[in-house]
């Protein structure tokens, strides 16, 4: 099984990454991670970092001839912020030292891990769980978890996502946009729904909802507020018999519920029309067995978003996050000093308006893990020829 831990703060010298479990012969060059990298910067909205950062990933070790070796695969990300912000950066995160004439950040905000992270680890400066909690952190997520994406699309499985609502403006069922993604998915597979979103500013499919959207985070900035929103992942290439329905930990659906809400600011996933079919009959929402021209048996339509009884059906995996706005706002919220203990405004760190568009690529990744650890347990193998013969095999059987 593939696995990865990340080390690393938000605007210290840099983040690392180790990724195991990767089979022996994947072709992977840092291209193909930075590739991703680069998309999670898109998105209206964005703040000043984005023009400061310029991500790209280094692999150190794994990698012999642009291809894994089956051992631990060693990435770094530098943070360009560390240096070039003139924040003093350097100072604030060094490593060694006693911190001494470094100021306290000593006024929680509302929404973000800063108070609980103080009451867990016993600090009396914010500044640790802000740079920890940051999503600055997904940056090397994406990296790590796009090797794991190489592997699928070598196997012709690939992920891509849309967004669906930031705030007050987007579509209302997903009826309204599943015909668009379809016809993408008819196209060239999840692939083009990522790269038709990619050419939205919002990574939205109507350029008319870009444009409302535009509109809406421009007004929301001058309020000096924030938004969240609702993003899609699909992904498609996938056989039926990914996941189990044997036992719990197995349960396909189980494990991309906790992919997306193991990521920054989201509170809610659901797969296929899984809201929908809480207030609908099941004549409506469970989808028909047909059995097409090849003697396979397919689903006539998709409600069920791919995945019966936590398994993968073969129909396109359809998962959906929702994420909070921005805790950080321009203008405060009420919160309390842990020093004083005195009521105050909370106070501003730079951030985004909003990073739904952003947060949909990262969701792409962490699903492309979970995916790809799917394939993995079902088809084995410690090298990729090994995976892909059992693979291939298999799947043109069904």
């Amino acid at each position: 099984m593939i696995r990865f831990l990340t080390a690393g703060e938000s605007h210290g010298p840099a983040l690392t990454g180790i990724v195991e479990g990767v089979p022996a012969g994947v072709p992977l060059t840092a291209d193909d991670l930075n590739e991703h990298l680069a998309r999670r910067w898109l998105g209206y909205g964005r703040g000043g970092r984005s023009k400061i950062e310029r991500d790209k990933v280094r692999i150190d070790a794994g990698v012999r001839f642009s291809k894994t070796m089956g051992s631990p695969i060693a990435l770094h990300l530098p943070n360009a912020s560390h240096k070039k912000d003139k924040a003093g950066w350097p100072e604030t995160m060094a490593v060694e030292g006693t911190g001494e004439g470094i100021e306290k950040v000593t006024l929680p905000r509302p929404g973000h891990a800063d108070l609980v992270g103080t009451q867990k680890y016993g600090f009396d400066d914010i500044r640790p769980v802000i740079e920890r909690s940051s999503a600055r952190e997904t940056a090397m997520r994406v990296a790590c978890c796009s090797v794991a994406r190489q592997l699928l699309r070598e196997l012709g499985i690939e992920v891509g996502s849309h967004v669906v609502r930031l705030g007050e403006v987007g579509y209302e069922t997903p009826e309204d946009w599943a015909d668009a993604v379809q016809a993408l998915i008819d196209e060239g597979g999840a692939r083009a729904v990522y790269e038709a979103a990619d050419a939205s500013e919002t990574r939205m499919l109507r350029e008319d909802l870009t444009e409302e959207c535009i509109a809406h985070i421009e007004a929301t900035k001058k309020a000096g507020d924030s938004l969240g929103g609702q993003y899609e992942v699909v992904v498609t290439g996938v056989p039926p018999g990914l996941g189990s329905y044997v036992h719990w930990e197995h349960r396909l659906d189980g494990q991309l519920g906790h992919a997306i809400m193991s990521i920054q600011a989201q509170k809610a996933v659901e797969v296929g029309n899984g809201i929908a079919g809480a207030y609908r009959p099941g004549s409506r929402i469970h989808d028909p067995i047909t059995e097409d021209e090849n003697g396979r048996l397919r689903r006539t339509s998709n409600n069920a978003g791919g995945i019966e009884g936590g398994t993968s059906n073969g129909m396109p995996i359809i998962v959906r996050g929702f994420m909070k706005p921005i805790p950080t706002l321009i203008k405060p919220l009420g919160t309390v000093d842990i020093a004083s203990r005195e009521p105050q405004p909370t106070r501003y760190e730079r951030s985004d308006v909003t990073s739904v568009p952003a947060a949909s690529t990262v969701a792409e990744a962490t699903v492309a893990l979970t995916i790809a650890n799917a394939v993995l347990r079902k088809y084995g193998g410690d090298s990729f020829a090994e995976l892909s013969d059992r693979f291939m095999r298999e799947t043109s059987e069904n």
